[in-house]
């Protein structure tokens, strides 16, 4: 049975021909436009000698073009391989030959005079629905990045998720900040606003003025965000701005601070809602739903994903253990790389690297990072329960929690944080602080000040460079 991603575009547009699929501060692109553009793309690179499953690099910011080029390698049977604009040379290298791209369109005009140069509109081509359709790169937080091999089909079942957590209807309008070349931007956003025909606000980067103004003239109701996004709304100067039409927010990419969903809610009036997901499962995996969430939690699995606890025979924190993941949402593979397929689906689950545990409702609770453990004097010390404290203290905007080697304990904990404007810490004060509220083991034993925390595009911080 022959399926494409790239039908749910054509059919949107078919039903909605002159209904805008993205808004810019400057442009307006209906799904008419976008569909017969994606076409012309298509044409082109078929003409040009591309054939069914040959790979193409796209290396463009949150642009227009950027969906023109996503739907026609798509339409021409063809393999997406997004890419980082901001990656160093060397670094784009790697990735467009480890791939195998045999096209590598970095700049916006290319892809436009491309489309113009075409004389016809090519017809969605008949692929497989476990095709692969798109090949995303992990971050590579720890060695090269790996290509994750995601399927038609498994991307277009990542596109049930807006109606069914969210209650999406074909009239929202999605804030779409993330980065297009990030799995969560193009599944959780492209790919569901295209499916079920409503709008994406479509903004360059992120930057607070530019977002609030997209919301409030473009009427966004949903709005898909990484902690570090939502802290810079929550302290932002509204102004007159009227954002009555905002209604959830969604948060992946790395751990939201309780005390960051709790002053946003209270701020904006609309349910954050955590979730999780990876490269590997296309974006997909858990969720918490408006009317059934544990803050704090990742949510349950989405329909059709299974989960366990690798060892857990029981509930709770004390039960915690590696998170596995089975069902539609996992990758086929990683691209030449079948060492490392081997590694991460073992016994047909995928090892998430994810410390977790579950607790008696069916709710799953992400500790930390195996990577990240701390291991102090025989004790585990797990960094995200010791940022949680810090993220409470008045004069501690950002926190990041690393273990150092130490010749008499094996590591000591260092806790990096970013004062809040105007805010003076002390050490020995931070330090009492936590010793309120966590075992004396856990407790950092030294406190380092910085500017700001390195992070990647999905808003992680990068502890590898901190350490």
């Amino acid at each position: 049975m022959a399926f494409n991603l790239a039908t749910t575009l054509h059919e949107s547009a078919l039903a909605t021909p002159e209904k805008f699929v993205c808004r810019t501060a400057t442009r307006d692109i209906p799904y008419r436009e976008l569909d017969e553009q994606s076409g012309r793309f298509a044409a082109k690179l078929i003409d040009a000698g591309l054939t069914r499953g040959d790979r193409v690099a796209v290396q463009l910011p949150n642009v227009p073009e950027f969906l023109v080029a996503y739907y026609g390698i798509l339409k021409a049977g063809l393999v997406m391989v997004p890419v980082n604009p901001l990656l160093t040379a060397s670094e784009t290298e790697y990735l467009v030959a480890h791939s195998g791209a045999l096209r590598h369109f970095a700049d916006p005009v290319e892809v436009a005079a491309l489309c113009d140069a075409a004389d016809r509109v090519a017809d969605v081509a008949a692929t497989e629905p476990q095709d692969t359709a798109v090949i995303i790169y992990t971050s590579g937080t720890t060695g090269k990045p790996k290509g994750a091999e995601l399927s038609h089909f498994q991307l277009y079942m990542s596109c049930t998720i807006p109606p069914e957590v969210f209650g999406a209807v074909p009239e929202d309008v999605t804030l779409v900040v993330l980065p297009l070349f990030h799995i969560y931007g193009l599944s959780c956003a492209v790919n569901s606003v295209v499916r079920h025909g409503s709008t994406m606000s479509l903004v360059r980067r992120f930057d607070v003025e530019a977002v609030l103004d997209a919301m409030e003239q473009h009427g966004v109701t949903i709005t898909l965000g990484v902690p570090t996004m939502y802290h810079a709304l929550l302290t932002a100067d509204l102004g007159e701005r009227r954002l009555e039409r905002f209604r959830v927010a969604s948060c992946g990419g790395a751990p939201m601070p309780r005390a960051l969903i709790e002053g946003f809610e209270a701020r904006f009036g609309v349910d954050v809602l955590e979730g999780f997901g990876m490269s590997e499962t296309g974006a997909a995996g858990f969720l918490n739903r408006p009317d059934a969430r544990r803050v704090g939690s990742i949510g349950k699995p989405l329909w059709g994903v299974q989960a366990k606890i690798e060892g857990a025979e029981g509930t709770g924190p004390e039960h915690a253990g590696e998170l596995l993941i089975k069902g539609h949402v996992v990758m086929t593979g990683y691209h030449e790389d079948p060492s490392a397929t081997a590694e991460a689906l073992a016994d047909g689950w995928l090892h998430t690297g994810d410390v977790a545990y579950a607790d008696e409702d069916g709710f799953y609770f992400i500790v930390d990072r195996i990577k990240d453990l701390v291991i102090r004097g025989g004790f585990n010390v797990y960094p995200r329960e010791v940022e949680e404290v810090l993220y409470r203290h008045p004069g501690v905007l950002e926190a990041a929690v690393i273990g150092r080697p130490d010749e008499r304990l094996g590591e000591e904990i260092v806790a990096v944080l970013v004062p809040r404007p105007g805010a003076e810490l002390e050490a020995e004060e931070v330090i009492a602080f936590c010793r309120a509220s966590l075992a004396g083991y856990k407790c950092p034993r030294e406190i380092r000040l910085v500017e700001r925390l390195p992070r990647n595009a999905s808003g992680k911080v990068l502890k590898r460079d901190l350490r």
